[in-house]
C-alpha cells in the first residue's frame, strides 16, 4: 500500500469517526426555553397583557419544556388571570404553576409548560430572610420521546443587590438536586452574573448550556447575563444549539433557548 493510499484510508476513517460522533438521536433531543414574562404585562407592546404575543415568542421556538418566571396567578394586577394556564392553552402545552408567595389578591411564582405529560411535580420553597421576597423552585418529571425520564426545574432567585439570599438559594438548589443521578435541567432567571459567588456555587455541580455567557437583559440592549439553562450530570447531555432571543415588546428579559441531547 503506497503512502497516498494510506493517507486516504486514514482520512476516510477520521471522516467516518467524526460523522459517527455527530449523529443525533432525535428521540433524545429536548428543546428548553427559559422566559421571564414580567407578570404578563408585555412591557412595550401596544396591548397590555398581550398573552398572544408571549405565546408567539414561545411557539416560534417550538420548545418541549419552558420555565416561566414572574408569573401571576389570579392577582388583581393581571385582572384575575391564571397566566400559566392561559399560555398553556395558547401553546398547546401542559401547564403548572408553583407558588412562591401570596400577592395582590392571588399568588406569584414560577410556571412550567411541557409538551410531555407530568409524571410528578414538586414545588420547593427556597430560603429567604425576613422581609425578602419568597422564591421557589418548581420541578417536574417527564418522559421524553425515547422513553427516558428526566427532571426539569424552573426557578427565579432573589433580585436584590445584597447577594446573601441568592447564595443561600444556590446552595439549597445544590442540596436539593445534586445527589440525584437522574438527568436534570435547571432553567431560569438567576439574577446573578457568571462571575458572581452565586453562579460559582452552582457551576460546581451544573454545566451552563451557553459557556460564552451572552447577555440577556435588558431585552432592548442586553448588557448582563442573568438567565441560564444549566444541566447535570455533565456527561449525560450534549448541547446541540443555544441562542438568545430578544423581543423588547414582550418582556424586559431576552429568552434563552437550548437544544440538548440526552446521551445516556
Amino acid at each position: 500500500m503506497n503512502r497516498i493510499t494510506i493517507i486516504s484510508a486514514i482520512l476516510l476513517m477520521l471522516s467516518m469517526t467524526v460523522k459517527a460522533q455527530t449523529v443525533v438521536d432525535s428521540s433524545k433531543v429536548v428543546r428548553v426555553l427559559t422566559f421571564n414574562i414580567y407578570h404578563g404585562e408585555t412591557v412595550n407592546a401596544e396591548k397590555r397583557f398581550d398573552l398572544d404575543l408571549l405565546a408567539k415568542v414561545i411557539n416560534d421556538e417550538n420548545p418541549d419544556l419552558v420555565a416561566l418566571q414572574e408569573v401571576d396567578f389570579k392577582t388583581n394586577r393581571v385582572l384575575g388571570m391564571d397566566l400559566v394556564t392561559e399560555l398553556g392553552q395558547r401553546t398547546k402545552m401542559q401547564a403548572i404553576f408553583g407558588k412562591a408567595m401570596t400577592f395582590d389578591g392571588g399568588e406569584y411564582g414560577e410556571g412550567v409548560l411541557s409538551k410531555f405529560s407530568f409524571l410528578s411535580t414538586k414545588n420547593q420553597a427556597l430560603s429567604a430572610r425576613e422581609g425578602k421576597e419568597p422564591r421557589a423552585a418548581l420541578g417536574v418529571e417527564v418522559v421524553i420521546k425515547s422513553g427516558d425520564t428526566i427532571r426539569f426545574v424552573g426557578t427565579h432567585l432573589d433580585h436584590t443587590k445584597d447577594e446573601t439570599d441568592r447564595i443561600n438559594q444556590a446552595n439549597q438548589l445544590n442540596d436539593l438536586f445534586t445527589n440525584d443521578d437522574r438527568p436534570i435541567i435547571l432553567a431560569g432567571d438567576l439574577n446573578a452574573t457568571p462571575e458572581s459567588e452565586t453562579m460559582g456555587i452552582l457551576f460546581k455541580f451544573w454545566t451552563p448550556s451557553l459557556p460564552d455567557f451572552q447577555p440577556t437583559i435588558p431585552s432592548d440592549n442586553p448588557k448582563a447575563k442573568i438567565d441560564y439553562v444549566l444541566y447535570k450530570p455533565a456527561n449525560a447531555w450534549r448541547v446541540l444549539d443555544t441562542k438568545i432571543i430578544c423581543n423588547d415588546k414582550a418582556t424586559d428579559h431576552c429568552v434563552v433557548l437550548s437544544v440538548l441531547e440526552l446521551l445516556k
